[in-house]
């Protein structure tokens, strides 16, 4: 008897979970959705700004959940192109993904202006901090100014007035449709997480269907 009310209240417990997490309260719809880059997976997103303090300290955490994923969830971070003089830093930070150091500098931008307060306002800037990395202060400047990094610059552009419509970073978005910020439901970047894990696992039975 014990372990049949032992089961039930498991039930019970996992029912209570996954009806935890509402629409219009603890997450919304876009209104104008975006595309994945492969219907196949679970694309999870996240709009970021190296100039928001509030994203420098949930990139660790970001960055521990995105070990534990399995192989059908992919993760882009998206740098919120607020005007125009915020340009440089998208422009640098798709130069790195570029070149395929993006891994290796993304957290040293964060702290080169979160704590060193350096501004990057040139190609030059960018490479003489990428250079450290691999490539030369010559590629990082034709990557900074190429045909490539301008198409990726002008789409966060786009995504974020057409799509997002975000005010305020970070912000995180799951299969192109769903939008996760802090408010008085989601309290902390961890409830953030914990909603994003919900509705990864909503998408997942839509896929395995």
């Amino acid at each position: 008897m014990r372990k049949l009310v032992a089961l039930l209240g498991m039930i019970f417990s996992l029912n209570v979970f996954a009806t935890d997490y509402l629409e219009g309260q603890h997450y919304s719809l876009l209104s104008n959705p975006v595309a994945v880059a492969d219907p196949k997976k679970i694309e999870v997103v996240e709009l970021f700004s190296y100039h928001c303090g509030h994203c420098f300290h949930f990139e660790p955490l970001l960055h521990e959940w995105q070990k534990k994923q399995a192989a059908d969830v992919v993760l882009e971070q998206m740098p919120a192109y607020w005007n125009k003089q915020i340009e440089s830093w998208v422009r640098g930070y798709y130069t790195a993904q570029v070149l395929g150091i993006k891994d290796k500098t993304h957290m040293p931008v964060f702290n080169a202006f979160q704590l060193e307060k350096k501004q990057f306002t040139r190609a030059l800037d960018w490479a003489n901090l990428y250079a450290n990395y691999g490539p030369t202060v010559e590629k990082v400047v034709s990557t900074y100014n190429s045909f490539g990094v301008t198409t990726l610059t002008n789409q966060a552009e786009r995504r974020l007035k057409n799509n997002y419509r975000a005010t305020a970073t970070p912000e995180l978005y799951v299969q192109g449709k769903y939008r996760i910020e802090m408010n008085d439901d989601v309290k902390t970047q961890a409830d953030m997480l914990k909603v994003v894990d919900f509705l990864v696992a909503k998408e997942r039975k839509k896929l395995t269907k």
